[in-house]
């Protein structure tokens, strides 16, 4: 099947999402590249996704093998979702949703999360930047860091902010770390900032100081007052520092708080992602982004011998080894137009090395390109499985 390459739309650390246009239906979806050699991440959110059908999870829709600018790229197609992301769609609503929204989209994301645990999964990073937004409301995407329930009981990753206690004390994932990033989600949602910003610099000591807090303390991410009685019970149930106690999936979709109809219908707008505006020391760097399970391999197995001994390094070292081991965040996207002038057609599995536009083929070069908003289009003849 043809297509063609159009505008990025996002770029990170080992791979990037651009816009792609199938020739003969004219369908418009999305497509994270990566260079053949460097795509483990991609051919594992593929194997996700691929045993997932939700309406509430982002649909797959294939992968092909592409030869561009004499480099082998690894393209996965996925649903095209034009509002954003959650976390966006917060920012274009003032900064916070009203409790009818919160719902709506809550529900969405919760009957996700329902799907991938009774198939036996853990998102390990929900957050409200990956939920995306589309004309019927909110999906679950970004699947990267996504496991079997019985690899993520070996393995912590994540985003920071979005931790469960269990998860930032190195101890492994479950379903239930899921349900803590949910309630951290909600607390995104209804106040526009990341959990635990609303200690001040002076309090929390930043974000070493609050990962600790969030995995040795008794403390809880603040519920936001101007939630009503029945959100905060349900961030309650969500938000319990013991993983047995949290209520699962099932059992928040049976709270008041999910079903009872709010009566309201939430549009999407439609509009490019901006990048993120830090309200605190604790919405930039380490805080906001995702970090791997061989980053977190790297903290929690390092020991020390004391003595003959083998013990754990102080808890501030290996706190302070994960404040500098973090993944690239996703830069702004380019402005981009539904125009001809951004879909410049260039043979990419033709095997020349040449061609007038300068195209990138690895992810190095495309993320470059993508940095500057010049990228120009490819086109590529492949059959989509």
């Amino acid at each position: 099947m043809e297509w063609t390459r159009g505008p990025c739309i996002g770029c990170g650390s080992s791979a990037a999402v651009f816009i792609a246009r199938f020739h003969s239906s004219g369908e418009i979806l999305a497509v994270k590249s990566a260079d053949l050699h460097r795509c483990v991440t991609l051919q594992h959110e593929q194997r996700i996704l691929s045993s997932l059908s939700c309406p509430y999870i982002v649909s797959y829709k294939g992968c092909d093998i592409t030869m561009e600018s004499c480099e082998h790229l690894y393209n996965l197609f996925l649903e095209y979702l034009p509002g954003g992301t959650l976390a966006d769609e917060v920012r274009k609503r003032g900064g916070k949703l009203d409790e009818a929204a919160i719902v709506r989209y809550g529900r969405q994301i919760m009957l996700g999360l329902d799907h991938l645990h009774s198939r036996g999964l853990v998102h390990c990073d929900i957050k409200g930047q990956n939920i995306l937004m589309g004309e019927d409301g909110a999906k679950i995407a970004d699947f990267g860091l996504a496991k079997w329930a019985d690899q993520a009981a070996r393995s912590c990753c994540g985003t920071p902010a979005f931790m469960a206690p269990e998860v930032a004390r190195g101890e492994g994932q479950s379903w239930a770390a899921d349900i803590w990033a949910f309630g951290c989600t909600v607390i995104e949602m209804a106040t526009g900032r990341l959990p635990w910003s609303d200690a001040d610099d002076s309090a929390c000591g930043g974000p070493v100081s609050a990962l600790y807090r969030i995995g040795f303390s008794e403390w809880l991410p603040e519920i936001p007052g101007n939630l009503s009685a029945q959100a905060k019970d349900f961030l309650e149930k969500c938000l319990r520092r013991n993983p047995e106690d949290r209520w699962t999936a099932s059992q928040l979709l049976n709270h008041p708080f999910l079903t009872e109809p709010t009566g309201l219908s939430v549009p999407i707008e439609c509009s490019v992602s901006d990048s993120n505006s830090p309200t605190s020391v604790l919405d930039v760097g380490l805080w906001g982004s995702t970090v791997t399970e061989s980053e977190f391999t790297g903290i929690y197995s390092s020991r020390c011998t004391v003595s003959g001994s083998t013990q754990e390094p102080p808890l501030s070292s290996r706190i302070g080894h994960l404040a500098v081991a973090v993944e690239g965040t996703w830069g702004r996207a380019p402005n981009w137009r539904w125009d001809d002038e951004n879909w410049v057609a260039v043979r990419g599995n033709s095997g020349g090395g040449d061609n007038e536009h300068g195209a990138a083929g690895s992810v190095g070069k495309i993320n470059k390109l993508a940095k500057l908003g010049g990228l120009k289009a490819l086109s590529s003849r492949r059959d989509v499985e």
